[in-house]
């Protein structure tokens, strides 16, 4: 127990010191992090930049859904090829 006091009143003190420039990068840098899938859906999978953008606020709490968006976002174009690709080709 007395490690987690000593580990809550080391940051409580660091939170205390910190100035308000490296406040303001800290939650720059968080919001980047956390929307990240939405960044990339912007620039790879337009198509569904939306429906991921809506569900990466709540994906934020889950790696594993964070990833998934993330994956999704970056594999947008990719889907849209192979779909293209697999239906000029002719069924024999």
């Amino acid at each position: 127990m007395d490690t987690i006091n000593q580990l809550f009143t080391a940051f409580s003190t660091a939170w205390q010191q910190a100035d308000v420039l490296f406040l303001v990068g800290f939650g720059v840098f968080f919001i980047a992090v956390w929307f990240l899938p939405s960044l990339l859906a912007l620039v790879f999978n337009r198509q569904h930049a939306g429906k991921i953008a809506l569900l990466n606020i709540p994906a934020g709490f889950s790696w594993i859904a964070w990833v998934a968006l993330a994956v999704w976002a970056v594999t947008g174009k990719l889907g849209d090829k192979l779909a293209a690709k697999a239906r000029l080709k002719p069924v024999a």
